[in-house]
């Protein structure tokens, strides 16, 4: 009876919580939203300084029908549910003598916990990987004296490409931060070219751990106009937590080449005003590296090619991840990977046999972008074709009140395949969230 009033207390403070963020388009509170704007005046400052606020509520449900075992009943876990609302506050400095300072504050206030955060030992739930948990998220010191060129130096968020092998792990309420030396080159000599050098030596993670690495990394991006980017790119991560086995073995090297249009969400290359193509070409190769345990060599392909009819976008993709065993397969242990192989979040590591991703994409944007209702489709194998690892349908609508205000529904049904592949097992996951944010 005590779980059913807080799964019911949990659905009012989510209706509520929706309720308010809806409001804010309302012409009434127009006059009200900017009022708070004008009070807040954040993003008026540019290089002069400037508060930072980002505060996100969030509802999650997972439910997975016999899903992994509770490791003290033997049972299977049961339907977890989380109510979170996380902040992030920060200032940034003026600009003196070409150098810039910021820090930001994190936290994730838990007010339901039935679920398997994996820091409160609630094992009997099934995973929401958002700790309750605060922390200096960002703390750096950039020097931009230098022609087209800034030196980042301390803790900071690093995006680069697409994320998928290095990116913040922005979806979950705590990010994934570096503390890392960046050097961002933007040269205005050969057009369009954008270089990151850098190296990270400690990585705060999304679960709120520390990991140890040594990580070198190169990322040389080309703008070709309007048909896109080209990019090579060259990671070298070496974790060094001796005492962690399993840690080390994250250890690899990765070289790659990429091909896409385009680099932001609903852009495409215009073939007529109403009409477009987007396309994506990518091949990288990767091997054992550093304190990497074990020997092997694994490539990744990922292939997507669609079009836009007045604005819709429908696209057709393949990701394919090789794998030939136990720690022998095609990894990005430092990637958003939330946002690629379904949302679900089953393949976050691959599987020993790799994985083949074949999948379709639509997208609709509604009143000029303010909404984007977005629909995906997954079949997904070994990357040989032979075993079957099942299928996805993922759904998602967001809604933006102007600059600072959004809503987000979301869900993920993930129905396991009749595989005979000893070394993979999946059970049907669905996924429900329910988000609001502001963010100035």
């Amino acid at each position: 009876m005590l779980k059913l009033q807080q799964k019911k207390r949990s659905a009012r403070l989510s209706a509520a919580a929706l309720l308010s963020m809806t409001t804010l388009g309302d012409p009434a509170s127009a006059s009200l939203t900017k009022d708070v704007e004008d009070a807040l005046n954040f993003y008026h400052y540019g290089n002069n300084g400037a508060i930072k606020f980002d505060l996100n509520y969030r509802y999650e449900n997972v439910n997975q029908d016999q899903g992994p075992l509770n490791p003290k009943t033997g049972l299977p876990v049961e339907t977890a549910n989380a109510n979170t609302a996380r902040l992030r506050l920060g200032y940034l400095t003026p600009t003196f003598h070409g150098f810039q300072g910021y820090a930001e504050y994190e936290g994730n206030l838990v007010m339901q916990d039935d679920y398997n955060s994996t820091r409160n030992f609630n094992t009997a739930y099934s995973t929401i990987a958002d700790p309750d948990k605060s922390e200096l998220n960002q703390f750096w010191v950039a020097y931009k004296g230098l022609a087209d060129t800034v030196i980042k130096v301390g803790r900071q968020r690093i995006k680069l490409d697409d994320d998928r092998f290095i990116g913040n792990v922005g979806w979950r309420q705590m990010e994934t931060t570096y503390d890392a030396v960046l050097l961002t080159h933007q040269n205005q000599t050969l057009f369009g070219l954008t270089v990151n050098a850098g190296y990270i030596g400690t990585v705060q993670t999304f679960t709120g751990t520390t990991e140890h690495i040594e990580a070198p990394l190169l990322n040389a991006n080309y703008k070709m106009g309007d048909f896109g980017n080209v990019v090579g790119y060259g990671y070298w991560l070496d974790y060094t937590d001796i005492n962690e086995p399993a840690t080390m073995e994250k250890s690899n090297q990765t070289y790659g080449l990429r091909v896409a249009c385009c680099a932001k969400p609903l852009e495409s290359y215009k073939l007529s005003d109403n009409f477009g193509v987007v396309y994506t070409a990518e091949f990288s190769h990767q091997s054992n590296y550093g304190h990497g345990l074990t020997a092997y060599d694994a490539d990744r392909y990922n292939l997507m090619g669609g079009v836009s009819a007045y604005n819709i976008i429908f696209s057709g993709a393949v990701e394919q991840l090789n794998g030939t065993g136990l720690n022998k397969t095609f990894d990005t242990p430092l990637g958003t990977n939330h946002a690629f192989q379904g949302w679900a979040d089953i393949f976050l590591q691959t599987p020993a046999n790799g994985i083949r991703d074949v999948f379709g994409t639509v997208t609709v944007p509604l009143q000029r972008g303010d909404i984007v209702l977005t629909g995906v489709y997954h079949d997904f194998s070994d990357d040989t074709g032979r075993f079957d690892y099942g299928n996805e349908w993922d759904f998602q609508a967001v809604k933006k009140f102007g600059k600072h205000y959004s809503v987000l529904a979301k869900y993920a049904f993930y129905n396991g395949g009749d595989n005979i592949d000893p070394s993979f097992k999946s059970t049907d996951t669905q996924k429900l969230w329910i988000q609001g944010n502001i963010s100035f």
